[in-house]
């Protein structure tokens, strides 16, 4: 499609390639292989001669469909899906690193990234140190000969904290290493780290680009040398694979991407808003407000300040606890990203394999929830989280 179409435009239409049928939707492509018109025909796809398909554990039509439009959404040369937002990283690491690289990794990031980079990489001779913080002077002292990955999360998962991309993508520069961003807190509708000087996009389709909590996906963007030589050789052999049905579902839900992240940023900052004036709330984590410490960088990087809010309760996480167990209209999970709104104790479940000192460093403490907002009216979101705060 035309790049000068708006990002709305391209997550109806951009990538889509009709069947000789003339489908309005999106065809669902479900089969495991792809048959050859000759035996030269085979030979020259496996040796990579000529494009087209030949085992969906790498290339199958639908997939390539949502691999096309989040590209386009993104800014992206290229996109690689994976099986789930874990396996994307998986898939960036394993195929853009190897034994001796050193990662730098910022402390305020999912509890299985911090699993994955901090001990099962180990084992494979990748070492990852998680810098404290978003000051640019903790990543350049924390930046080692071997160092040839930054990776982070912005807004961070669960303190919504915000890095500078543009900054670090400088630092990573001088080091010689490729700055990878996840951007599943603010998906392309908010926020598109390509252009800011990010190296590598990851996703979790699972959340925003899907949008209502039906399947697991993952995705790796950036430019065509980076993902197509490095990612996609992992993916094709180790086959952490999205599947047909799979990206057919997110295709669905990429059609509502920028009205959803819309309403629900909308929502989300007059519940922070609210949140701030709650005797028993401590402290409101939330890019958009004036009081969130990267509220002007979040502004100039982000469209808005996102879905997420996060506060701290006073009283640890016995009244962190009540206002969970008191609400009824809140779903109790660790998902985000839903027209459902979620509410979630970090401490205890999305960050409750990593060591306490890990926790403490990335500043997620008992009393800490995190509310992903979704479509229902803002009024009851309110009335069900102040009944536990009563």
């Amino acid at each position: 499609m035309s790049d000068d179409y708006k990002l709305d435009t391209l997550a109806v239409r951009a990538g889509i390639e009709r069947s000789q049928f003339g489908e309005h939707s999106e065809a669902l492509y479900l089969t495991s292989s792809f048959v050859f018109k000759s035996a030269a025909q085979a030979a020259a796809r496996f040796g990579n001669q000529e494009p087209g398909n030949i085992y969906s554990r790498f290339t199958n039509p639908t997939v390539t469909v949502f691999e096309k439009r989040l590209a386009a959404l993104e800014g992206a040369e290229c996109c690689v899906a994976t099986a789930s937002g874990m396996s994307a990283i998986l898939s960036c690491v394993m195929g853009l690193l190897k034994s001796g690289d050193h990662v730098l990794c910022s402390a305020g990031v999912f509890g299985a990234t911090v699993q994955l980079l901090g001990t099962i990489m180990k084992r494979f001779g990748i070492e990852t140190t998680f810098v404290s913080g978003t000051s640019i002077a903790n990543w350049q002292g924390a930046v080692t000969p071997k160092t040839r990955m930054f990776y982070l999360e912005t807004p961070s998962n669960p303190l919504t904290e915000v890095y500078d991309i543009a900054a670090l993508r400088e630092v990573a520069s001088k080091a010689g290493a490729l700055l990878v961003v996840d951007n599943c807190f603010c998906s392309p509708a908010l926020q598109q780290p390509l252009a800011l000087g990010a190296d590598v996009v990851i996703h979790s389709a699972t959340k925003y680009l899907d949008g209502q909590g039906r399947v697991l996906g993952g995705a790796v963007l950036g430019k065509r040398d980076v993902i197509y030589e490095g990612v996609l050789g992992f993916l094709r052999t180790a086959g952490p694979t999205l599947s047909a049905f799979n990206a057919w579902i997110i295709l669905k839900g990429l059609e509502t991407l920028g009205i959803r992240m819309q309403a629900q940023s909308a929502s989300a900052l007059e519940l922070a808003r609210w949140l701030e004036k709650q005797p028993v709330i401590e402290r409101v984590y939330y890019p958009g407000l004036p009081s969130h410490p990267q509220h002007a960088l979040a502004m100039r990087q982000q469209k808005s300040g996102g879905g997420i809010v996060s506060f701290d309760v006073k009283g640890g996480r016995e009244a962190a606890w009540r206002i969970v167990d008191n609400t009824r209209l809140l779903s109790i999970t660790a998902n985000l990203g839903d027209t459902k709104t979620t509410i979630t104790h970090p401490a205890s479940t999305t960050h409750g394999r990593i060591t306490p000192e890990a926790r403490a460093a990335a500043g997620i403490g008992d009393g800490l929830l995190r509310v992903a907002v979704g479509l229902e009216a803002l009024e009851d979101i309110k009335a069900d989280l102040a009944r536990g705060m009563r």
